[in-house]
């Protein structure tokens, strides 16, 4: 969805990230919760630009205060999430930058080699906040019971019609629909590329009962049986509370970690589903924080990581000038 707002500060070296509170989606993220998720994705990735440009960048999360639970809607147009300044400094040469470029979630099949103890140091090291963990599994104990987990959150989630209807109408059938509006899912986001891709795009336009609900449903849950099967290691990141604030730097810590698997030649692919919080999955939410955090925290993260088989698309981006408010 991409759910940034920016408003530009009178000082050319200040501005300020919101929530597009438009583009909430209510029906899978009823806490906003993973929407918080994408505004620390967005504030890490400046951070990263940043110092290859020659910018010093200076985040402050919820400079105004975080948000009024009861009022949450309202105060997401009214608070900024963050407040970011800029102070220009010599050029540094991010090892990161470039990997800027390249697709955040590859869903696709990963190598069965598992991740090596060098790999393992070099994610460890990207976290250095007290109030999150990050752990990796690569056991054949926790790989089975993650893989359990993310199957059944895909079970659930796609048969629940009222989801599948909010994830339908952002389904961008062709490249007409993608260049129009440059956010959403298709064809490539359900693991079709090539030359298959441009025939599915034209079949699904001219016979949209081809990419119906029972059809969406069934092609994502054996592309995450198949991610499943072909998942080598799986990572978790956790905070130990859950507030807005450590929602945000969670996932600051996963952008940090995208970055650096791209630069251990790795993948990552996160499996949200089953720390999705609306009724239906409830008791496979509770049944994973017990397994993984018995004694408090909230996972706000689980991701598979590996060696990928194949490239993977760059997803939908919109302008950045739509982005930009008064």
């Amino acid at each position: 969805m991409q759910p940034w707002k920016i408003k530009l500060d009178a000082d050319k070296n200040v501005f300020y990230l919101f929530i597009d509170s438009k583009r909430l989606t209510k029906e899978v993220d009823p806490y906003a919760r993973q929407t918080m998720i994408t505004q620390g994705t967005f504030l890490e990735y400046v951070r990263v630009a940043g110092e290859k440009l020659g910018y010093k960048t200076d985040i402050t999360l919820f400079p105004d205060g975080e948000y009024d639970e009861q009022n949450l809607e309202e105060n997401m147009k009214n608070k900024p999430v963050a407040k970011i300044v800029l102070t220009k400094v010599e050029p540094q040469d991010s090892s990161l930058y470039n990997y800027l470029f390249l697709p955040d979630t590859n869903r696709g099949a990963y190598k069965a080699q598992k991740l090596t103890p060098e790999n393992i140091k070099k994610l460890l090291a990207t976290n250095t906040d007290s109030d999150l963990t990050f752990n990796i599994f690569q056991d054949e104990e926790n790989n089975k019971r993650l893989g359990n987990y993310a199957i059944k959150g895909a079970r659930i989630e796609s048969g629940i019609h009222r989801i599948n209807q909010e994830s339908a109408n952002i389904f961008r059938t062709n490249e007409y629909q993608k260049n129009k509006y440059r956010y959403g899912f298709s064809v490539e986001g359900q693991g079709t590329t090539g030359v298959m891709k441009h025939v599915m795009q034209g079949l699904i336009t001219l016979f949209p009962s081809m990419n119906n609900e029972k059809v969406s449903a069934d092609l994502y849950v054996k592309s995450t049986q198949t991610a499943v099967d072909n998942t080598p290691a799986y990572a978790m990141i956790i905070s130990k509370g859950n507030s807005r604030s450590e929602q945000v730097k969670s996932s600051m810590l996963y952008s940090k970690l995208v970055l650096t698997a791209h630069s251990l030649g790795l993948v990552m692919q996160p499996l949200s589903q089953v720390l999705e919080e609306y009724p239906e999955m409830k008791e496979q939410y509770t049944k994973i924080h017990k397994d993984y955090v018995p004694n408090g925290g909230t996972i706000q993260m689980l991701l598979r990581i590996g060696q990928p088989t194949q490239e993977y698309p760059n997803s939908m981006r919109r302008d950045i000038m739509d982005l930009i408010v008064k």
